[in-house]
This record gives structure tokens, C-alpha cells and sequence, in this order.
């Protein structure tokens, strides 16, 4: 079987604190389902503090969404949704339309598989609600994976690993 070969579209989260290495293991991942795969990826942040901007102070688009309206920019090559309000993980996935695999950056409120992403240390919190740990055996606290009975634990540098690991255990939707 080759890889994610599936009609269904699958979702999968990842976890882990700030500056642990969540957003280059999505983008190495989502490059490699694109290129060598021949998947639609579509990503999902979660910005817990609304501190991400993506308009131009100034700009149409930006005065349109500060009078409180909800925004769509078109052009030839993308389409921009600038929503006032939080949605649903379903309402996202009917917004983004087709696709094959959905990689969700935090989230914690979506329950959906999870690989937690740990560089220099494991936090311990992040455990209860992951199903697989991303990470190397240099974290100073390598050895609380030892008691973890159901996470499986992935090598960081390993992206067949962890890729043949999401297509096994990535929700279908």
C-alpha cells in the first residue's frame, strides 16, 4: 500500500511548546506530502493569544475588516478569509474545501490524533492528550516517556517515520 493511498481526507494535530520545533516538522512534513506524494495539504495555527496579524494597516482589505465585517480578498493565484468570529473544526474543513490531509499546528480543544514535538525537554503537561512524541533522545527528560504506556515515541529527524505513523493513525474526516 502506498502511502496515505485513501479517499478519505485525513487530520492530525501537533503539540508542543513554544520554539520546540512544531512549525518546521509541519512544514518538512507538508513539503514532502506535496512534492513526493502528490497530496493537497492544508495547515490549521491556532494563535491561543491573537497575536498573529496578516493585513497592512491601512490597506482596503484591512479597513473593510476593522468596520467588523467578515473579509474574502481573491485574486489569480489564492483567496484570503479574514472571519470576526472562532469556528469549528468542522466549519473550517467545509471552508477549505478539497484536500488530503489536514496538519493542525495546536489546538488542544480539537480531538483529533496528536503528535506532541519536544527539542530540548519533554513537558510533562502536553502527555495526557497526545498519541505519539516527536522528538530526540537528547531531551534532558527523555525518561518520562519510559512510563507513557499508549504514546509512541518518533524520532524528530525521521520523517518517513512519523509520516508512515500519521497515515496509520491520522482521523479520517
Amino acid at each position: 500500500m502506498k502511502l496515505c493511498e485513501t479517499t478519505k481526507r485525513l487530520v492530525v494535530a501537533f503539540s508542543g511548546p513554544s520554539n520546540s520545533g512544531k512549525t518546521t516538522l509541519i512544514v518538512k512534513i507538508a513539503q514532502l506530502l506535496k512534492q513526493k506524494y502528490k497530496k493537497k495539504v492544508v495547515i490549521l495555527k491556532h494563535d491561543p493569544k491573537n497575536k498573529a496579524r496578516f493585513d497592512v494597516k491601512g490597506k482596503d482589505s484591512y479597513k473593510f475588516f476593522d468596520c467588523g465585517a467578515d473579509v474574502v480578498v481573491t485574486s489569480p493565484s489564492r483567496t484570503t478569509y479574514f472571519a470576526q468570529d472562532a469556528k469549528d473544526l468542522s466549519t473550517i474543513i467545509e471552508m477549505v474545501g478539497l484536500f488530503d490531509i489536514l496538519l493542525i499546528e495546536g489546538h488542544k480543544d480539537f480531538e483529533v490524533p496528536r503528535i506532541g514535538v519536544f527539542h530540548q525537554s519533554i513537558e510533562e503537561s502536553y502527555l495526557r492528550f497526545i498519541d505519539a512524541v516527536a522528538t530526540d533522545e537528547k531531551a534532558s527528560n527523555f525518561e518520562l516517556l519510559n512510563k507513557q504506556k499508549n504514546v509512541t515515541i518518533l524520532k524528530l529527524d525521521d520523517l518517513d517515520q512519523i509520516l508512515n505513523w500519521i497515515c496509520k493513525n491520522a482521523q479520517e474526516i
